[in-house]
């Protein structure tokens, strides 16, 4: 199970680890209890630590995502992309143009259904897929979690998304 710092005994508190004091109002206002703020700084570090490694493959961090996608479950329409990766059509086409013109991808119409376009990789895509196979390892390392806390922390990031889109969906039906 993730411990947070307020689950910890004083015997097992690192340094630097106090507990949040009880919130007023004042506090709840202060920009380090925010958890927002913690997961955009964190997005910010990733996005510091992949743009290099990415460099050396060619590709950004948003096109990094569309190829784990791709090499994962290979032809896939820009539809089922976009849900996956949770962007909308005008943020995902622009990147798999870019892709396409790499040549890491086609786009082509669905023979079954017209409106419809399917993502597949190339042959050059699926060579940048071993070029890649290290990434992950990379990352993982500059984190400083072992796999057991890194799982730990992705499962409880992953219900902390499935709760806020549940609230999100509740506040739209209100609406």
């Amino acid at each position: 199970m993730l411990r947070t710092v307020s689950d910890r005994t004083d015997e097992a508190r690192e340094p630097g680890d106090e507990p949040m004091p009880p919130a007023d109002s004042e506090q709840l206002l202060r920009l380090e209890r925010q958890l927002c703020f913690v997961l955009h700084a964190t997005s910010r570090a990733f996005d510091t630590l992949y743009r290099p490694v990415l460099a050396e493959l060619g590709l950004t961090y948003p096109q990094y995502l569309v190829m784990l996608a791709v090499w994962e479950h290979g032809e896939r329409s820009v539809k089922e992309l976009g849900q996956s990766l949770r962007l909308d059509s005008g943020t995902l086409s622009p990147l798999l143009k870019r892709l396409e013109k790499a040549g890491f991808v086609r786009r082509e119409r669905s023979p079954a259904d017209e409106r419809s376009v399917v993502v597949q990789p190339t042959e050059e895509g699926i060579a940048l897929r071993e070029r890649a196979g290290d990434i992950p390892r990379r990352i993982l390392r500059a984190t400083g979690l072992d796999e057991q806390q890194l799982s730990e922390l992705h499962g409880a990031l992953s219900n902390v998304t499935s709760a806020l889109d549940k609230a999100a969906e509740e506040i739209d039906r209100r609406e």
